[in-house]
């Protein structure tokens, strides 16, 4: 066989097999090879691909990483309207239609199908022999957003369909909606909290904004889930019913969620609505109602359509559950970055499949917004049907003994006085040296999944452990070895799990430098950010002595980031700290050789970048100057050799560059200063892929390259 027969052959087996294993894995909970396994598999068809770019699948599994920069979304017309659906809130209404549409077929038999309506946001692919194409949103109806480098992302969304079923279509096209699963949700709102951040409304709105974002590997962190729903192609449909093309679209390996059912009468109909009022609460995503269609698509067909929505269809919204109860008292807790939250105590009250005893009320102007009063009787719901918040107070029923809330001015815990920054919603203990539960949400973040996920030491148990005063810092952690026999005699430990805490103690030491970053709790710094910094700087002592102008430089760190990352590090008891983790052996650098510079050609002459850049991503610019020699800079001053101007870049920065005097160029311009054969989107390629392939995968790696680890049936359950 010819070489570069082999090559093909090579890079066509390992997408195909890429592919069932991520079928097998997303739609069946079936993990049939172990993830190092998957991972090198990946990594070696990363570097195929790299090598012999045409032989490449354009929905290669390495696609699922992201990476693409998109500076702005191109428009498609919808071949077949998105047209919204009639809502209604009232079961008489559900009757009314169901009679509308007898009506309509002059009294023929009617199926329904009723689905569990999602709340997500509303996506249209393109699949054409077998391959998905296309991604556009729903935007007015008739024309939405390209954003299919974004929906590559999603995990359970097939790139490639399977060959079962009945025989697909040329061209296609799914509807279907695209949501954030509620763990996902929850976990993303505890990071943004604990990073002092403001709060996602609810999970769609989460949803809708990762799809929005510019880069599709932020996406791809977002970890968002896809549900078909619909099935159209050019002329009649080839299949009799929507209940048909339905279980021809999970043969062919996208993912349909389990819950619909076809129901004969409108009384069956209304079962199904009552059904899942209480039971959607289980659910791993949030609902917020019931669409019933005619099965029939020739009966669909006779129904036809108003201007709006289809004659044939109807969704049957929920009413937003609500609860009234008594407001007890705020109990104010403190958080990692000494954020002081208040949360209500309340009476006891069953609301949305649960029984509420606490409520969000986020900070002091909500406090004062809605004046609330301790005796109070408040309305409460469920934001998105997950976090449970005080909506409004019945002031009819307020009793005349009801008590002012007055906001504590020191801290809860340590009782030194608050502070609230400017602009910021939150007051704040500063005394993050010595407030208990500071220090101890700070051992529990540095020992948490994401972070050092160190086997046998939980958040339960290290928090036991900062109670005993065994340890106080992340580095004290790494003397537990010493108090073996003082650990195998507390209550619930015993000798197997202090070796099980021992052995997980010493497998921490290999975990990656960006791991250990991101688990020292910096404010603001997340899982991303941490990445970005460890790339850009390689060790934790370079990055240590960067100044907030030069952490600005760095991709995806901005300026309020770069002056909390600068402050911690000038701070002596974290410089304390990170020598106690260097001497216990943990990485503090990343392995393996930093990229070589490709040439001197810039020099000693140092860049500023902005505005949105038509050929290369602002990320390879940034890389492609440093691996020439030169310096990025956040700032405007008059030591600065070049200001490069992309598209819509602030007038401010113009103004200033062109008051010092500063040359301003273009990118072109910044090219043509550079040796012609270097490709600034290989150069970053060639960085996100050394690491990954010079050792085995770390779990780290696992989650952000195919398989999770720690996902599997518990995470998806039968839905995902």
């Amino acid at each position: 066989m010819p070489a570069d027969d082999n090559i093909q052959h090579q890079i066509t087996a390992l997408t195909e097999r890429l592919h069932h294993l991520n079928y097998q894995y997303y739609q069946r909970d079936i993990s049939e090879v172990p993830d190092q396994e998957f991972d090198q598999m990946l990594a070696q068809l990363a570097q195929l691909e790299k090598d012999y770019p045409q032989f490449a699948h354009p929905n290669s599994p390495t696609q699922r990483v992201g990476g693409t920069i998109t500076k702005q979304f191109p428009t498609a017309e919808h071949r077949y309207p998105m047209l919204s659906l009639g809502n209604t809130y009232s079961e008489a209404d559900l009757r009314e239609f169901d009679e509308r549409v007898r009506r309509g077929l002059e009294g023929a038999a009617v199926q329904y199908v009723c689905e569990l309506k999602f709340d997500g946001v509303a996506m249209s692919l393109t699949y054409q022999d077998g391959q998905l194409t296309q991604g556009v949103t729903r935007g007015d109806g008739t024309r939405g957003d390209v954003v299919t480098s974004n929906v590559r992302t999603i995990r359970n969304l097939p790139l490639h369909l399977r060959p079962a079923g009945p025989p697909q279509p040329a061209d296609f096209e799914v509807r279907g909606e695209i949501f954030m699963p509620l763990p996902v949700f929850a976990e993303l709102n505890a990071e943004r909290e604990a990073n002092g951040e403001a709060l996602l409304a609810n999970p769609r709105n989460a949803a809708s904004g990762a799809l929005k974002l510019q880069d599709s590997a932020l996406v791809a962190a977002r970890k968002l889930r896809f549900f078909a729903y619909s099935f159209l192609m050019p002329g009649r449909s080839m299949f009799p019913t929507h209940s048909a093309s339905l279980e021809a679209l999970h043969a062919w390996g996208l993912p349909v969620s389990d819950t619909w059912r076809v129901c004969g009468t409108i009384e069956q109909v209304l079962d199904f609505v009552h059904e899942w009022d209480k039971k959607r609460f289980t659910l791993p995503v949030a609902t917020d109602g019931i669409v019933i269609k005619v099965d029939d698509f020739r009966q669909q067909e006779l129904l036809g359509f108003t201007a709006k929505s289809p004659r044939w269809a109807i969704a049957y919204k929920y009413p937003a559950e609500a609860a009234r109860t008594r407001l007890h008292t705020i109990q104010y807790q403190v958080g990692r970055t000494g954020a002081v939250t208040p949360v209500a105590l309340l009476d006891p009250v069953p609301l949305a499949g649960t029984v509420v005893k606490r409520a969000s009320v986020h900070n002091a102007n909500q406090i004062a917004a809605l004046d609330l009063r301790l005796g109070d009787l408040v309305f409460v719901e469920k934001g998105g049907e997950i976090i449970p918040k005080i909506t409004g107070v019945d002031l009819a029923s307020r009793p005349a003994n009801a008590v002012p809330i007055i906001y504590p001015t020191e801290c809860p815990a340590c009782g030194t006085p608050l502070i609230r920054p400017e602009g910021e919603a939150h007051f704040r203990c500063p005394n993050e040296r010595a407030c208990p539960p500071q220090l101890k949400a700070k051992l529990e973040h540095f020992v948490s999944r994401k972070a050092l996920d160190i086997d046998g030491l939980g958040a339960e148990t290290v928090g036991r452990f900062f109670d005993l005063r065994l340890v106080s810092n992340a580095a004290s952690l790494y003397d537990l070895p010493a108090k073996a026999a003082e650990l195998a005699q507390l209550e619930r430990m015993g000798e197997k799990s202090v070796q099980r805490l021992l052995t997980g103690l010493e497998q921490s030491k290999q975990i990656p430098f960006d791991r250990v970053l991101f688990g020292l709790g910096i404010r603001y710094v997340g899982e991303t950010v941490a990445e970005k910094l460890a790339q850009h700087y390689r060790t934790m002592d370079a990055l240590a002595a960067a100044s907030a102008t030069e952490l600005a430089a760095v991709p995806e760190v901005g300026g309020v980031i770069a002056e909390s990352v600068a402050a911690w590090f000038q701070e002596p008891e974290n410089r304390q700290l990170i020598e106690g983790l260097r001497a216990a052996g943990l990485q503090l650098a990343l392995t393996g050789e930093a990229p070589q510079p490709q040439s001197d050609r810039l020099a000693g002459l140092t860049f500023v970048l902005s505005g949105v850049f038509e050929q290369h991503s602002r990320e390879a610019l940034q890389h492609l100057i440093q691996q020439n020699g030169g310096k990025i800079t956040g700032s405007i001053s008059k030591k600065l050799s070049y200001l490069v101007a992309g598209d819509k870049m602030g007038p401010a920065k113009r103004e200033k560059a062109t008051e010092l005097k500063v040359p301003i160029i273009t990118e072109d311009e910044l090219l043509a200063m550079l040796p012609t054969s270097f490709d600034a989107e290989d150069a970053v390629l060639d960085q996100m892929l050394g690491d990954s392939t010079a050792a085995a995968p770390t779990p780290a790696a696992a989650t952000a390259t195919g398989q999770t680890p720690s996902a599997g049936a518990g995470e998806q359950g039968s839905l995902f």
